[in-house]
């Protein structure tokens, strides 16, 4: 049941890799032609620079959960590649559930208020011009936290499998 639950967080954590990755595709083509834009007409936007942001702000929280799911978070590999498979695997473990997992359940938790109001204000730019409902941005936060937790405790579960087959 736990390696399905694993299973199911990792697919969910690559899809929303795969959506980050096209939404960095869409950034860099925004950013292109708002440069050739800006440069050869000599016209800009404010909603396409918001935009790029909002792109930008997407690739980093979207690809969060994909990160840990990849194992591609920082860390300080040059102690763990001198350890075995078993001491990994409990330093994993107990990173995840003493510190990944309370951090994002902390910022949904702090994060809810936030995203509320702004949603009740229906909340959008301060700029003339600007894009409207930022409270779509602002909703990535405890989502993108919620999805980080779920991929922890995936990764977590994937540890103590580790540590049940003896490391």
């Amino acid at each position: 049941m736990l390696s399905g639950f694993a299973a199911l967080a990792e697919r969910i954590s690559h899809a929303c890799g795969r959506f980050a990755g096209w939404l960095a595709v869409a950034c860099v083509l925004l950013v292109f032609g708002l440069v050739l834009v800006r440069y050869g007409l000599g016209l800009g936007s404010i909603a396409a620079q918001e935009a790029v942001l909002w792109l930008h702000a997407g690739v980093f929280l979207l690809g969060l959960s994909w990160m840990l799911a990849r194992d591609g978070h920082v860390r300080v590999d040059l102690y763990r590649s001198r350890w075995s498979r078993r001491t990994q695997a409990w330093v994993d473990l107990v990173g995840l559930l003493a510190l990944v997992v309370p951090f994002c359940l902390f910022t949904v938790w702090i994060s809810a208020e936030y995203v509320g109001e702004s949603w009740r204000i229906g909340e959008s730019s301060r700029e003339p011009g600007g894009l409207p409902a930022l409270y779509l941005l602002k909703s990535l936060i405890p989502l993108s936290f919620g999805l980080l937790a779920v991929q922890a405790l995936a990764s977590a579960v994937r540890a103590a499998a580790t540590l049940r087959a003896g490391g």
